[in-house]
C-alpha cells in the first residue's frame, strides 16, 4: 500500500509547505490517510504539527484561522480548485491523560513529539502518519498490516483506549461497517466488557456515529454488531423489543431482523439519511401491539400510530433536527397506506397525499418496496408499483391543496362581497374536502356555487366542514390508541 502524493488536493499541500517551510514539520494523520492507502478519496483533512496552536495561526493569520476546541485544532480556511471554502485542521503533537468522565481528556500537553502523539490515537489504521515533504510514511503500530487484514485494532490496551473516550466503541463498529474489516477479538471483548460507559458519552456524539452507521453500506451488520457488543441498548433500546417477536404470515424474520433488513434495502438503494431511519423504525411499535389476529397468527393493529408516537420519542431522546424527524414520523405513520392496492380508492390517496405532502408521496413508495424486501420475499412485484404509481401519478392530477381548486379566494370574495379573514380560509377548505372525496365536483360552476352557500353557514358548522378531514384522522388515532392501550398498557 502507498500514496500516490497526486491525490491529495493541492490545498492541502499547500497548507503542509507553509508549515514546512517555516520550520515546522506537517504529516497527514488519521482518516484520510488511512483513506489513501485503502484508494478511497478523504472526505476531511487532517494533518499534525510539531507548531503549537499560536504559530500555526500565525502563520495564516486570525481572519484566515479559528481554533475552537481545547486540542489545539486549527481550522485553515482554503480555496478549493471548486471555488468552494475548504477547511483543513491542522492539531499539534499533543499527548491526552486522565479521562474522569470517559469522555474528555482532564489535561492536553503540547510540544511532544509524533511518536508519543500517534500513541494516544484510536485504531492502528488511524495511526498512521504520512509527510507530504519527503514522501516518507511513520506506521509505528504496523496499521498497514492491519489495513491488509481488514482488520480493526486499538492502538494498545483496548481497555485503556475505550476508557479514555466509550464513544470509540461506536466508532469501531461503525469503522468496520463502513470499511467491512473485522473487529480483532481483544478489541471486541473490551468494548463488550465496558459498554455501560457508553451511558457517559452526550447523547449528540451517539447519535452522530450513529447516523454515520446508517449512511453505511452495510448498517445491518453494524446495528446487528451494537446489539451483540451491548452498544444498542444504549442508543435505540426499543428496536431490541422487536426481537424473538414473531411475526407470521409471509414474513420470514422477527421484527428485529424485518427493521434491520428494510433498512439495509435503504441502504442498498443509497436513499438519504431520513429514508434509513424510517426504514429502521417503520415497525418499531409491533411489538407491543402484537394481538392474536382472526384469520392469521398475530395481528398488530395500530402500530403504524403507536410507531410514529415512537419513532418521534427516540428522534427527540437523539437531538434529530426538526425536519428530519418529521419526515421520519410521517413515513412511519403512513408506510402501512400501500399494504393492499386492491382497497385504496383514489379518495384515500388523494387524502394521503395531503397528509404526507406531495413531495413525500414517491418516498412513502420507495419504503414499501424497501418493506416488501425487508420481509424476505423478492424486490416488490412490478404490477402492484405500477398500479400504486398509476393512482398516485392520476391523483396529482386532482385538487390535493387549495391552490388546486378552480376557485380563489379572491374571486369567492368578489361573488360574495365577503373580506378577507378565517371564514374565507375556512370556505377554501371545505372545498378542499369536497373535492379530495370527490374530484369530479372541482369544477369552477361547482366550487364557485357551493361556496357562496358556504359563506352562508354559521363559522361552527362551517370550521368543522373544513377540519373534517383532519377531525377524523384524529378520532381514527385516538380510537386506536385508546384500543391499545387497553389491551396491551402502551404508553
Amino acid at each position: 500500500m502507498q500514496i500516490s502524493p497526486t491525490n491529495i488536493p493541492v490545498e492541502v499541500q499547500h497548507v503542509a509547505d507553509t508549515l514546512e517551510k517555516a520550520g515546522y514539520t506537517a504529516y497527514l494523520v488519521g482518516g484520510c490517510t488511512r483513506d489513501l492507502l485503502l484508494g478511497r478519496t478523504p472526505k476531511d483533512w487532517d494533518l499534525t504539527t510539531d507548531a503549537h496552536p499560536g504559530q500555526i495561526q500565525a502563520l495564516w493569520g486570525e481572519d484566515e484561522t479559528f481554533c475552537n476546541n481545547d486540542f489545539g485544532t486549527v481550522g485553515v480556511k482554503t480555496d478549493s480548485e471548486a471555488e468552494t471554502l475548504q477547511i483543513i485542521e491542522v492539531t499539534p503533537y499533543r499527548t491526552e491523560s486522565e479521562y474522569s468522565d470517559a469522555r474528555r481528556p482532564d489535561k492536553v500537553e503540547f510540544g511532544v513529539s509524533l511518536e508519543e502523539d500517534l500513541e494516544r490515537r484510536d485504531f492502528t489504521i488511524n495511526a498512521i502518519a504520512y509527510r507530504i515533504a519527503d514522501q516518507t510514511t511513520v506506521d509505528l503500530f504496523d496499521g498497514a498490516g492491519d489495513l491488509e487484514k481488514k482488520r480493526l485494532k486499538t492502538v494498545g490496551n483496548p481497555d485503556e483506549r475505550f476508557n479514555e473516550d466509550a464513544l470509540r466503541m461506536m466508532r469501531a463498529v461503525r469503522l468496520a461497517a463502513q470499511l467491512n474489516f473485522a473487529i480483532e477479538s481483544e478489541t471486541m471483548a473490551s468494548i463488550h466488557a465496558n459498554s455501560l460507559n457508553l451511558e457517559r458519552i452526550a447523547v449528540e456524539r451517539i447519535a452522530d456515529e450513529f447516523s454515520r452507521l446508517l449512511m453505511s453500506d452495510t448498517p445491518l451488520q453494524g446495528i446487528v454488531m451494537m446489539e451483540r457488543l451491548g452498544l444498542l441498548k444504549y442508543v435505540i433500546p426499543e428496536l431490541l423489543e422487536g426481537i424473538g417477536c414473531d411475526q407470521g404470515g409471509a414474513h420470514a424474520f422477527d421484527v428485529y431482523e424485518h427493521n434491520l433488513r428494510t433498512c439495509q434495502a435503504a441502504a442498498d438503494k443509497e436513499y438519504p439519511l431520513f429514508m434509513r431511519y424510517a426504514a429502521l423504525l417503520h415497525d418499531v411499535a409491533k411489538p407491543r401491539t402484537r394481538g392474536k389476529g382472526k384469520h392469521k397468527e398475530y395481528s398488530f393493529y395500530g402500530h403504524e400510530v403507536v410507531g410514529a408516537r415512537m419513532a418521534k420519542s427516540i428522534l427527540k431522546h437523539l437531538r434529530a433536527p426538526r425536519e428530519l424527524t418529521e419526515q421520519v414520523v410521517n413515513l412511519v405513520r403512513w408506510h402501512m397506506f400501500f399494504a393492499d392496492p386492491d382497497e385504496i380508492t383514489l379518495s384515500a390517496v388523494r387524502r394521503t397525499i395531503t397528509r404526507i405532502g406531495e413531495d413525500n408521496i414517491e418516498n412513502l413508495l420507495n419504503l414499501r418496496v424497501c418493506d416488501r424486501v425487508g420481509t424476505g420475499r423478492p424486490k416488490e412485484q412490478p404490477f402492484r408499483f405500477r398500479k400504486y404509481k398509476a393512482m398516485v401519478d392520476e391523483a396529482l392530477r386532482d385538487p390535493i391543496s387549495v391552490k388546486m381548486l378552480k376557485t380563489n379566494g379572491d374571486r369567492l370574495m368578489e361573488l360574495t362581497g365577503e373580506k378577507p379573514g378565517r371564514k374565507l380560509g375556512w370556505v377554501l377548505h371545505a372545498l378542499l374536502e369536497e373535492a379530495l372525496e370527490d374530484a369530479s365536483k372541482n369544477t369552477v360552476e361547482h366550487m364557485e356555487a357551493r361556496g357562496v352557500e358556504l359563506f352562508k353557514l354559521e363559522e361552527k358548522e362551517l370550521r368543522e366542514l373544513a377540519e373534517a378531514g383532519k377531525r377524523k384522522q384524529e378520532e381514527e388515532e385516538a380510537a386506536a390508541l385508546k384500543d391499545i392501550k387497553r389491551e396491551h398498557k402502551v404508553n
